[in-house]
């Protein structure tokens, strides 16, 4: 039986994917470039899947790697969100010369197998009740023969580091976000357990390259960037209602990490460290 989708726990407001469109290419899935840049000359009409591209940030930055001839399919279950991709694609002078955008859920690609050299997920995993169902998919549409490439890219909520230390947001953030995340179906350690799910999902040992990666938000822009969007969900995102409708959390708890996040905001010294698990599969024949 094929898995079906969990709803998507942040929800796709604005307000709440808006810190996602800091991602790009260089800075969330550096692991994928060299794997292009040997793809690229050799194939001259390289077609990659980004799937659960979300705002479309990497998908556009990704298309900078392409040669000529390269094509970038971008999925999401969402409209909303993939209207919003394509808005941004537009910024870039990219539109549909480059990307095609199309609505289709990771347990079920519509593509043939092996259709893709490169098939990119970043973030995906997560959110969902059956990750190894969706490897197992994303493997199928990828081209066989030892030149398709698979890449995977998932946080792990136990590896969030904060400085300042606070309890609010070390402790009480981060145990929120985590708790929520697993109460909706998805995954609160998806960044360690790529291997293992990739090897449930039928792919040999020797196929798999794995790594971590992180994210540093410590310039004055990108902390304000991410602290004003977790206050954000704290103060009117899902995280929000599930975490008082589950007793996860209070409304007093939650007015503390808004407080929290807000003088994080505001510290000089403020950093957040966040590990990524890796993954590169190389298909075989």
């Amino acid at each position: 039986m094929t898995a079906t989708h969990n709803s998507y726990a942040p929800g796709h407001d604005a307000s709440q994917t808006k810190h996602h469109e800091w991602r790009t290419a260089e800075n969330s899935a550096v692991h994928l470039l060299p794997h292009l840049a040997r793809l690229a000359p050799h194939t001259p009409h390289l077609k990659l899947l980004d799937v659960g591209a979300g705002s479309g940030t990497i998908t556009a930055s990704l298309a900078k790697y392409l040669p000529p001839g390269g094509r970038i399919t971008a999925t999401d279950i969402s409209d909303d969100i993939l209207l919003r991709a394509r808005n941004h694609a537009a910024t870039q002078s990219l539109g549909t010369d480059k990307i095609t955008f199309l609505k289709a859920s990771v347990y079920h690609l519509p593509f043939q197998d092996g259709e893709f050299d490169v098939v990119h997920a970043h973030q995906v995993l997560s959110h969902l009740g059956a990750p190894v169902d969706a490897i197992r998919e994303m493997f199928r549409v990828c081209r066989p023969g030892g030149g398709g490439v698979v890449s995977l890219r998932e946080t792990d909520m136990a590896m969030w580091c904060f400085w300042p230390e606070t309890p609010a947001l070390q402790e009480g953030f981060r145990g929120l976000m985590a708790r929520t995340l697993t109460a909706n179906g998805g995954q609160d350690r998806a960044g360690r357990r790529l291997v293992s799910w990739a090897l449930a999902a039928g792919v040999p040992r020797g196929q798999i390259e794995a790594g971590f990666g992180t994210w540093c938000y410590s310039e004055p822009g990108d902390q304000r960037a991410w602290g004003e969007a977790m206050i954000e969900r704290l103060k009117t995102g899902q995280m929000r209602s599930k975490g008082i409708e589950m007793g996860i959390t209070t409304e007093q708890e939650i007015e503390d990490m808004i407080k929290a996040w807000r003088e994080w905001v505001e510290t000089e010294d403020a950093t957040l460290g966040i590990m990524n698990g890796e993954v590169i599969i190389k298909k075989g024949s």
